[in-house]
């Protein structure tokens, strides 16, 4: 774990307690060598890294099965759609702390922030792999103005809000490298920047919906609703707060060392709070979905196979995790809410992966299945995510408070 120490402190002294964690260089490298750093090691440089080489070195064409009938795949689904629904957490726990006054939840909002802005910059990411001009990302914000266009709103959401998230998250940054003038007014922005974020998270996870909105005659009937975009808003928010109780299960199974032990104590009542809210907006997503298929009058889809399918989505990835978390309120019982949280989060990842690939084109003779390499990739981008993580939370005041800002987040 991370040493803070009084003045005078020199660089030296700052890199060997904040990057080396108070150890020798030897014995940091040393330390290293856990199972987990290897396993994820080899599989980065004897698989992730040499394929996404490849990716950009032969094109498209030969590293996946995207075609011009099937343009969208995994990387479309998981690392973009589900990516940015699983990072909606940021905006939630920062509106919910800063705007509502919920302090209670003050020990996961930095996990969040920073969960956020990891998850956004690993899309930004994503889309480098899946556009076959990479250097052509920053078209819709610089060169073609479709201010009409749907893309134009959705490029310019994701960077403003990338950089909001940074703004939301350079108080751990400043605290971390002792800059105290700068950590100050980090901190008098952190309302105004809250305030942004809520905004641009709203359009933006709404937006992509709207993207959706583009395609009536190739998305399934079942999946397509003049109400997508609030689909996606409601289940992104959903998706936050079962986030944020995964990733604080998983902090405070994993990486105990750095984690405040005066909070573990809290974490029961915090899950428990999240629960409330996790009901609440999945039945009311639940809701919303039934009235998706009254309104476009398909209820005579729902017995074929894409029915069945959509009735598995609905059933047991948006229903039982809401009964779940209802019983965990109830019955007080955080392990039932951890169970409702990863249902909940499989069903998010489930719905994108749905609406991207297996709802798209669904009538179409030719169908989409991955290439063993868009997988690779995938989970390359997955692991370096988590190693990012990692490395941050061990250094910078996330999940523990540095001792000369107690209380004052």
């Amino acid at each position: 774990m991370a040493v803070y120490l009084q003045e005078p402190y020199t660089f030296r002294a700052w890199l060997k307690d904040q990057i080396f964690l108070s150890m020798t260089a030897k014995e940091y490298f040393k330390s290293l060598l856990t199972p987990f750093n290897i396993v994820i090691g080899l599989f980065l440089v004897l698989i992730g890294i040499p394929v996404s080489v490849m990716r950009f070195a032969l094109g498209l064409g030969a590293t996946t099965n995207l075609t011009d009938i099937n343009p969208w795949g995994i990387w479309i689904g998981v690392d973009v759609m589900s990516g940015v629904a699983l990072a909606a957490g940021g905006f939630v726990m920062a509106t919910a702390v800063h705007i509502f006054g919920m302090k209670k939840y003050q020990p996961i909002l930095r996990p969040a922030i920073l969960t956020g802005f990891l998850g956004y910059i690993f899309f930004a990411i994503g889309l480098l792999f899946d556009i076959g001009r990479p250097w052509r990302l920053p078209y819709p914000l610089l060169v073609s103005y479709g201010t009409a266009s749907i893309l134009f709103l959705i490029a310019w959401h994701a960077v403003l809000y990338l950089t909001t998230q940074f703004v939301e998250f350079c108080p751990a940054v400043f605290e971390w490298l002792r800059w105290k003038t700068l950590r100050k007014w980090a901190g008098r922005v952190t309302i105004g920047a809250t305030v942004f974020g809520a905004i641009l998270s709203t359009l933006h996870q709404s937006a992509l919906g709207g993207l959706v909105l583009l395609m009536p005659s190739k998305l399934h009937p079942l999946w397509y609703s003049e109400y997508i975009p609030v689909f996606f808003l409601i289940s992104a928010i959903g998706a936050a707060v079962s986030m944020v109780i995964v990733e604080g299960a998983l902090s405070h199974r994993f990486i105990k060392d750095a984690t405040d032990p005066h909070h573990a104590g809290n974490m029961s009542e915090i899950y428990l709070g999240l629960s409330k809210a996790g009901a609440a907006i999945l039945f009311t997503y639940f809701g919303l979905k039934w009235i998706g298929v009254a309104h476009s009058n398909n209820w005579s889809l729902l017995n074929t196979p894409m029915g069945h399918w959509f009735l598995v989505e609905v059933m047991v990835f948006v229903l039982l995790p809401c009964l779940l978390f209802t019983g965990a309120v109830r019955e007080r019982h955080p392990g039932m809410a951890l169970t409702a949280a990863v249902i909940t989060v499989i069903g998010v990842i489930l719905n994108r992966v749905n609406v991207s690939l297996v709802a798209l084109n669904w009538n179409a003779p030719e169908r989409y299945s991955p290439h063993w390499m868009e997988i690779v990739i995938t989970l390359t981008l997955i692991s370096l995510g988590i190693l990012t993580f990692r490395w941050i939370v061990y250094r910078m005041p996330v999940l523990r408070e540095h001792p000369e800002y107690k209380g004052i987040h």
